[in-house]
């Protein structure tokens, strides 16, 4: 491509905050609607209608993508975000909120693809993709950050009942996005519309892309038990505030924007397998730290809720430093198809977490949390163990 990425990674950056704020926004919804006796079956449920058009869309989007321009599609997701964020303050019944996150979530999966396609087609070094997607990933925790302290103000303070007025401001970000991206002058990578899209993911279908499906899957497993449902867990198991408890997300994301920018720092430094491992190890150490303040010393347990924010430091850098060791082995060609997988399989990562999460919340079991918590990591370090073994083979 023909520009330098460092004159549009404002507007890339802006648009992972605006799809994390719209995205993350679950937590907060899910904390009101259940005041508003909604059951957490429902709410558990309702983030598969952002997960699922997220897998259904990615595939299709890919042929768009690529007869569009990523350019223009990404201005086409995030107009239709700016337009759902004027919406939702006016309309109060249960049904839209399943329709409204269909609709991001579909919104998503067209501007990641996007997104990961420019930052492919500009970069080819392994590490200094790592450095890139975790820059830009980085600004997708500072979405968590703004959604929940912004919100979490607005329903702690006298305008309370005027909380979804909040989303007035995701619109306003999505115009100046817009108006950046129409300035920016992008090169496509021309792609081949020769074979169809089934005989091209048949050229995936190894040991190696099965394994990182998996690592992905997991990792966003994992990611979402904390994102959507630590709030809830530190208001009716911690027995905190609704403010407090949506400042534990702030937190969260405050330490996963630390850990990511850390990270595009000192990546050069460190072979990308042992890092990653590295942050594993130190998940399961505080997780089992947890564990023993929670059942060993219970007196003190207001701790866990400064511990888990700071698995974020850890846990963050997973996810763009192991996309970025898979797409740098990708053709430029095939990277939008590629990155749809990885769209497809994050989201089921979520919609399952989600729906096993509200199971736990419905029985009454948070207090197996941490322990829920511990169980889904290892279960990604033995996987990643597994790709890592066999990676060396490219696509």
């Amino acid at each position: 491509m023909t520009f330098k990425l460092s004159n549009i990674s404002l507007p890339l950056k802006l648009s992972f905050l605006i799809f994390s704020m719209v995205l993350n926004c679950m937590g907060l919804i899910i904390l009101q609607l259940s005041e508003a006796k909604i059951t957490y079956g429902e709410l558990g449920f309702l983030e598969s209608f952002k997960d699922l058009p997220i897998a259904f869309i990615s595939l299709f989007a890919v042929s768009f993508i690529n007869k569009t321009g990523a350019k223009k599609a990404l201005i086409m997701a995030l107009s239709i975000v700016g337009i759902c964020s004027c919406l939702l303050p006016f309309v109060e019944v249960f049904w839209f909120y399943k329709l409204w996150f269909a609709v991001i979530g579909a919104c998503f999966a067209i501007g990641k693809i996007c997104v990961f396609g420019i930052i492919r087609n500009s970069i080819s070094d392994e590490k200094s993709l790592a450095k890139t997607m975790n820059n830009v990933e980085a600004a997708f925790m500072i979405g968590i950050f703004v959604v929940n302290t912004g919100f979490g103000w607005l329903i702690s303070s006298q305008y309370a009942e005027f909380w979804k007025f909040g989303f007035m401001f995701i619109a306003l970000v999505c115009v100046i996005t817009i108006f950046l991206f129409s300035k920016a002058d992008i090169s496509e990578i021309k792609q081949s519309d020769n074979k169809s899209i089934i005989s091209e993911l048949s050229g995936f279908v190894t040991p190696t892309v099965i394994l990182f499906l998996g690592v992905v899957f997991s990792i966003v497993f994992v990611e979402q038990g904390f994102n959507s449902w630590l709030p809830s867990f530190y208001k009716n198991h911690l027995k905190v505030n609704s403010f407090f408890a949506l400042q534990a997300t702030s937190f969260l994301s405050l330490f996963s924007y630390a850990g990511r920018t850390v990270t595009a720092t000192i990546i050069r430094r460190f072979s990308l397998p042992g890092y990653y491992v590295t942050c594993i190890f130190l998940i399961i150490g505080l997780l089992i730290t947890i564990l023993g303040i929670q059942y060993l010393d219970s007196e003190n347990s207001t701790l866990i809720l400064f511990l888990f924010p700071v698995i974020g430091l850890f846990l963050s850098p997973l996810y763009p430093v192991i996309n970025s060791k898979m797409i740098a082995q990708t053709d430029k060609e095939k990277v939008n198809l590629f990155t749809s997988l990885i769209v497809i399989f994050s989201s089921l990562g979520s919609s399952v977490s989600s729906i096993i999460m509200a199971v736990l919340f419905e029985k009454q079991l948070l207090s197996f949390y941490p322990l829920y918590i511990l169980l889904s990591v290892t279960v990604l370090f033995m996987i990643s163990l597994l790709y890592f073994k066999v990676s060396k083979k490219k696509i």
